[in-house]
């Protein structure tokens, strides 16, 4: 399953990379950089708005994936009013761990059965078991996130072409697989009570951060413009 690792697995190596991107044509500002890492941690250059242009821009970035999409997740979820770097994190390795084959659609990874619908998921929770049952609402909460989050354009567009549902299912079921796996003792053992009770309260909040991410960096020339300006003004107004 998705636990939020990324930020743990930061080397100093990585830390010193970014402070390289972010001044690579400005020795003060490398200082700078370099004075905060010090004194603050990695925190402080991967909330600056300049290291999220750096690794879109520059053509010599050595950190992973998971950094990455860790600065660019973090820094919409700021936008969103969520200062909370290990719901950044979980989040972050959520959008990480999809993009492995096939791993959206399984609960576990040790899963041999795929889930493509989420009413498939709410059926296999009647009969489910205690540690089942966790998976699957951490599963319901995280492949309604991934969906919503990274491809509103494709809802959308299934929505016109062949009925499918609306936007605000996916946030309504996400955030109730969230907030249920929050309560259950696994999340307690595994340490992300905390992460997945704030998802599943800020669930709007978060899907929007994604949509963010995905608009302006993933696909920012994909989709219907009228359905984008729709949801970026429901955005400002949420």
């Amino acid at each position: 399953m998705i636990l939020p690792t990324i930020r743990a697995s930061m080397t100093r190596t990585d830390a010193l990379h970014l402070v390289d991107l972010l001044g690579r044509d400005d020795a003060e500002l490398r200082a700078s950089a370099r004075e905060r890492l010090e004194a603050h941690g990695v925190d402080a250059l991967l909330d600056d708005p300049r290291v999220r242009n750096a690794i879109l821009t520059d053509p010599d970035v050595r950190v992973s994936p998971g950094v990455v999409f860790f600065v660019l997740v973090r820094q919409a979820l700021l936008e969103s009013g969520i200062d909370d770097a290990a719901i950044a994190d979980f989040v972050a390795s959520l959008v990480a761990g999809f993009g492995r084959a096939r791993a959206a659609y399984r609960p576990s990874d040790d899963d041999d059965q795929e889930y493509f619908y989420l009413v498939d998921l709410l059926a296999q929770l009647r009969t489910a078991d205690a540690r089942r049952a966790f998976l699957l609402r951490t599963h319901l909460g995280n492949f309604s996130l991934w969906l919503a989050g990274l491809f509103p354009d494709y809802l959308a567009t299934r929505r016109r072409t062949r009925g499918g549902p609306p936007l605000d299912y996916f946030d309504r079921l996400g955030a109730t697989g969230y907030a249920e796996a929050a309560r259950s003792q696994e999340a307690e053992a595994l340490g992300v009570q905390a992460v997945f009770d704030g998802v599943g309260r800020d669930f709007v909040k978060v899907r929007q951060a994604l949509n963010r991410v995905s608009e302006r960096v993933l696909w920012p020339r994909a989709g219907d413009p009228v359905d984008r300006l729709i949801r970026d003004v429901k955005r400002r107004g949420s």
